[in-house]
């Protein structure tokens, strides 16, 4: 008996269905991430005090979309940086007072669902050419390919972005006027670079309901990406009485079709997703279903992975970046200590 799982309900038909995997699950080595952006610690695993990959917002909180499912909120954490003098000062303050490992670069969108990081790219590049060992990821938004070849040249390690399925999703969620179809071409700009792609799709992004998930995993199996991101809509920070909370077996079936869908690939889930017993049948399930990633997993988590016996390793990174630990499919099973 799991503890934290003791009271906790599982559809018994999805369970069966994920341990007939169970061959194609148990090489894969399962790595849990706990970013340093915001506080972690749970029985199984410790967080890390230090802050060794920020993430940095060029609008602080600000964003002309004001998509219902976020309102902006997702921003908050983030440390502002509204200018590129103000980015290069904070990374070098880290750098000098930390063990700064890299950072992620976000912002909110304008009307068109575009972050305008033109300016900030040349102080990247500085950064880059001058702490080579420094890792750098960006949530792209949409582009086009030569925003795509802008980020590559300034030595953006990582490109992260939402694939939508749904029009109506993009429309009624987003409050957005740009088809499917973009976000496909986003996808194609940014894996025709040299970068690491990882997008992103929201599991109940359409006011909780299953509707372009589907269509979004195609999308993505489609390119070379270098992982897929697997998130779960959060009703906290969404327009009150407008989402519903997606059932922990809508969302663990979506991570099975994920899983085989993308069987060569690394699909992880990552931070965003309802807390409490749902968040930790959800971990649950990442782990049964074969996930390789699990960001801020919840209490349980590293015990389902010893109970069915795959491997992992700890990490104090953002779960789409890979800051240099060893471990592959068949690592030793252990923690990677807070750096000193």
């Amino acid at each position: 008996m799991i503890e934290p799982l003791e009271d906790a309900v599982f559809d018994a038909g999805l369970v069966a269905a994920m341990e007939a995997r169970a061959d194609k699950v148990l090489g894969r080595s399962i790595r849990f991430s706990t970013p340093t952006f915001k506080e972690y610690e749970s029985d199984e695993l410790s967080g890390c005090g230090k802050n060794s990959f920020p993430a940095f917002s060029i609008t602080a909180g600000g964003c002309a979309l004001n998509c219902d499912h976020c309102q902006k909120k997702i921003l908050e954490p983030m440390i502002p940086a509204t200018n590129p003098d103000m980015l290069e000062q904070k990374v070098r303050d880290l750098i000098l007072l930390q063990n700064f490992k890299g950072f992620l670069l976000s912002g909110g969108s304008n009307r068109q669902n575009e972050i305008r990081y033109e300016r900030y790219l040349p102080v990247v590049e500085k950064l880059k050419r001058e702490f080579p060992h420094l890792k750098v990821a960006i949530h792209t938004a949409l582009l086009d390919e030569a925003a795509a070849k802008r980020m590559e040249s300034a030595g953006v390690d990582t490109a992260m972005m939402d694939v939508i399925g749904a029009q109506e999703t993009i429309n009624q969620v987003y409050n957005l006027d740009r088809p499917v179809e973009d976000f496909e071409k986003t996808l194609a700009a940014l894996t025709a670079t040299n970068m690491e792609v990882s997008p992103h799709i929201v599991v109940g992004l359409h006011y909780g309901e299953l509707l372009g998930e589907a269509n979004a995993l195609d999308i993505c199996a489609r390119y070379d990406i270098n992982a897929l991101v697997l998130v779960v809509i959060m009703p906290f920070y969404a327009k009150p009485g407008t989402f519903k909370v997606p059932s922990t077996g809508d969302v663990g079936k979506i991570f099975l079709e994920a899983r085989t869908r993308l069987a060569d690939k690394k699909v992880l889930l990552g931070c965003a997703r309802p807390p409490g017993m749902h968040k930790r049948v959800t971990d649950a399930y990442a782990v049964m279903a074969g996930l390789d990633g699990i960001a801020f997993p919840a209490d349980g988590a590293v015990s389902v992975a010893n109970a069915i016996g795959r491997s992992y390793e700890q990490e104090h990174a953002c779960c789409s970046i890979k800051l240099g630990q060893t471990g592959g499919d068949n690592a030793d099973a252990r923690k990677v200590a807070c750096a000193a």
